[in-house]
């Protein structure tokens, strides 16, 4: 979601995150990732403006910060 909000390529965030692509796409398909992958992948999402939300009763989530 955080990467559709962006407008990126899965591509685009392999590149900010500094990871490889079918790093990117095996995460998305809820596939194992390595734990330091899936953070340089949330480090660039946020650096990009993205803010993950917990959940609060109506789920988890990202919005794009103001």
């Amino acid at each position: 979601m955080g990467r559709a909000a962006l407008n990126w390529s899965t591509l685009d965030l392999a590149k900010a995150a500094g990871v490889g692509g079918n790093t990117v796409n095996r995460f998305e398909a809820g596939q194992d990732a390595r734990v330091s992958s899936v953070e340089k992948i949330r480090a660039a999402l946020e650096a990009a403006g993205v803010e993950f939300i917990p959940e609060n009763g109506g789920g988890a989530g990202v919005r794009l910060r103001k």
